[in-house]
Parts: C-alpha cells; sequence; structure tokens
C-alpha cells in the first residue's frame, strides 16, 4: 500500500488543487483579443463573459460539491469535481462559437468547484481557528507565482499553438491533481461522521447556517471582496489596453499586481498568529476602502486616466488588501461551521461566488475605457465588506448545530 502523504506534502497537494481556479482564468486572459476576433460574439455576450461566466459556474458546483462531500467523503468529490473540470475543457477547446466556449467555461467552473470545496473541507477536518487560517495562508503562499506567471503561460502557448493549446495545459493539471490524489491522498472524513443526502436535512441545516449572522454577512462581505477582483480579472486586459496601451507587455504588468496578493498572503501566514484574523481583516478592509478613495480622486483629476505608476502603486495596495482577506476571511466564516462544514463551505463559496458574478458583471457595464469604474468598485466593495464584518461579529459565536 502506498504510504500517505505528510503534512507539507498535502499542504503542497492542496495548493495545486486550489491553483486550478487561478490558472483556468489567468492563463486564458491574454487570448481575450484573440477569441473575440476568432469568435464572432453574439449581442448577448463579449470576452468578458468568459471569466465572469466561468465563476457563475463555480455557484452551482460549489453548493452541490460541498453535500456530496459531506455524504461520499472528500476523496471521491474532489475526483468527482476534476473529472467534470475535464469535460468542460474539452467543450470549450473545441468551442466553435463564443456561446460553446462560455458553456464548456461554465461547465469548468462547476467541476473546479470539487478541488475548491472539497480541499477547504479537508482542512477543516484536520485544523482549526488561527491554526486553520495559518495552514491555509500558507497554502495560498505556494501558490504566489501562479497568477503571476500564467499569463505568460498562456500567452507563450498561444503564441506557438494558438489559443485553444491553453485548454490542454488545464488538462494536464487536472490529470495530474487526480493522480496524486488517488495515490497520495487519505479520506480525512470518517465514514461515522458522513451525512446521507436528504433535500429536507439540506434544507434544514441550510437555513440553520444561514441564519446564524456570523457566517451569512460574512458570505456577503466576502462577495464583495472577491467581486472586485473579478471585476479586474474580466476587463483588466481592455483595460491596460485602451487607457494605457498596453498589449504585449500585459502579463509583466499583471503579474506586478498579482505579487501584491502574493505577499500579502505571505505576510498574513505569519501575522495572523501574532493579532487574529479579526485584526488582519479589518486592516484588509482599511485598506481596500481606502484605495478607492485614492483612486477615485486619481480619475477625477486625470480625466479617468490617472499616471500608470499612480495607477500601478493603487493597484498594488489594493490587491495586497485583497491577499490579507482572502484567507482571513473564509476562515472567520468557516470558524462557526462545526459539524456542518461540508455544507457550510459550499454556501459560502456558492453565496460569495454569486454575490461577485453580479458586482463584476455591474460594475463591468460601466466599464468605458477608464479607470472610474475600478474606483468606485474599491470603495463600494471595501467599505460594504467593512460594515458587513463589523455587524456580523455581533452574531452568536457558538458553532451551527446540525439538524439530525
Amino acid at each position: 500500500m502506498t504510504k500517505a502523504a505528510g503534512h507539507r506534502e498535502r499542504i503542497v497537494l492542496y495548493a495545486l488543487l486550489t491553483s486550478l481556479t487561478a490558472v483556468s482564468i489567468d492563463a486564458l486572459l491574454p487570448a481575450l483579443p484573440v477569441i473575440a476576433v476568432e469568435l464572432d460574439p453574439a449581442p448577448f455576450l463579449s470576452t468578458q463573459h468568459v471569466i465572469s461566466l466561468f465563476i457563475f459556474g463555480m455557484v452551482f458546483g460549489e453548493l452541490c460539491l460541498g453535500p456530496i462531500s459531506d455524504a461520499i467523503g472528500r476523496k471521491k468529490a474532489l475526483l468527482g469535481g476534476l473529472s467534470v473540470y475535464a469535460a468542460g475543457t474539452a467543450i470549450a477547446m473545441s468551442a466553435g462559437s463564443l456561446e460553446m466556449l462560455v458553456l464548456g467555461r461554465i461547465l469548468q467552473g462547476v467541476g473546479v468547484s470539487g478541488p475548491k470545496i472539497a480541499t477547504r473541507a479537508m482542512i477543516r477536518d484536520q485544523y482549526e481557528g488561527d491554526a486553520m487560517a495559518r495552514v491555509m495562508s500558507f497554502m495560498f503562499t505556494l501558490i504566489i507565482l501562479v497568477p503571476m506567471l500564467a499569463p505568460f503561460l498562456g500567452q507563450a502557448i498561444m503564441t506557438a499553438a494558438g489559443w485553444r493549446a491553453v485548454f490542454l495545459l488545464y488538462l494536464a493539471m487536472g490529470m495530474v491533481c487526480a493522480i496524486w490524489l488517488a495515490l497520495r491522498q487519505p479520506e480525512t472524513l470518517a465514514r461515522g461522521k458522513r451525512r446521507r443526502i436528504s433535500v429536507s436535512l439540506l434544507t434544514q441545516n441550510a437555513k440553520r447556517i444561514l441564519a446564524n449572522r456570523r457566517v451569512s454577512l460574512l458570505i456577503l462581505a466576502t462577495g464583495f471582496v472577491f467581486g472586485i477582483q473579478l471585476l479586474y480579472l474580466s476587463t483588466a486586459v481592455d483595460l491596460f489596453g485602451d487607457a494605457y496601451g498596453i498589449t504585449r507587455r500585459f502579463p509583466a504588468y499583471f503579474a506586478a499586481l498579482a505579487l501584491a496578493t502574493g505577499l500579502a498572503t505571505l505576510l498574513n501566514g505569519t501575522l495572523v498568529m501574532k493579532f487574529g484574523m479579526d485584526r488582519m481583516a479589518r486592516a484588509g478592509f482599511v485598506g481596500l476602502t481606502a484605495v478607492g478613495v485614492l483612486l477615485l480622486l486619481g480619475s477625477a483629476l486625470w480625466d479617468g486616466r490617472p499616471p500608470l505608476a499612480l495607477f500601478m502603486l493603487l493597484g498594488f495596495a489594493g490587491f495586497f488588501s485583497v491577499g490579507i482577506l482572502f484567507g482571513n476571511m473564509n476562515a472567520m466564516a468557516m470558524r462557526s461551521l462545526g459539524e456542518v462544514a461540508g455544507l457550510g463551505a459550499s454556501l459560502i463559496a456558492s453565496g460569495s461566488s454569486l454575490v461577485a458574478t453580479g458586482f463584476a458583471l455591474g460594475f463591468g457595464a460601466l466599464y468605458e475605457g477608464t479607470t472610474d469604474y475600478l474606483a468606485l468598485g474599491f470603495l463600494v466593495a471595501g467599505a460594504a465588506s467593512m460594515v458587513l464584518s463589523e455587524v456580523s461579529a455581533s452574531g452568536d459565536p457558538s458553532p451551527v448545530r446540525p439538524a439530525r
């Protein structure tokens, strides 16, 4: 029998599984202008939807895969998600229209939820409190380079073999994850703790989870924070091209801002054990709001196109704040879940993804080739999530008691 993975190897595996989402988004960004030319968009679609509707697909996967992982175990749920991801990848790779490409992307989003949700549940099975936040932060630290390098990799693959070849990268990553998981990762949810899938029981437990103020308000807050990142991701290629004339050098500027999030997760992994997740999150909210105010001022002074150096500086600060918030907000919401971690993780992820998709589509519709829309997005995301988080702290701190 193959020996199970040790602590460090498990974190690396969790990082690779989690990075599948970022790679699926970021590696395709340089190809969006080419896709727009090759696949003539329908009136109701644009290449922004190749990114935003991928996240929309995650809403459904995240909602289903948590209960499934509670019923059949984390490992089987993960492998099932990777299979759906592979099917969506194949559809997108062979798409002859933007509509079929978006359909494949939605299925990719559904499938990638398996690694995202079941991996979090695995971590929740093994760690608690600030220790859980620390593991999540170190896991994210291992994937710092992913959003930085993915656009470079995607651009290189596209230049050598066309944009469809990027999807071969996705298939290869999914296969590596599946084999590694099957051979080295033991199941973390004991059979005695598994829960049968019952619509009535799921509904009762979902109501109990959402009735918990600490969880429900943090779902909204996390959605706003995720929303500002999704807004940027879905419009970044157009923004750099229209506002600053940057096209081929786009991956380098994208990497510079991605570095901010990576550095933040690295720093947070150390500081969260000293200051706690609540204080770290509060600092992130303040930073996000301040960036929104300053970028709005810069946009007003320079007719929507502040100097590139100023935009990069404020963008770095904004996404540094986002990096501080990611690991902490998920851990803050998860700590009240107790025995319903799988369903709770699903509701947190699907709810926040739905909010983020609406946020990105709404503010993305305001895009007119300037930074105004992004500045307003930073301000709303920071201020709203800060208020929601503060109000959530007055909720009952005791774990959610599951219905039997």
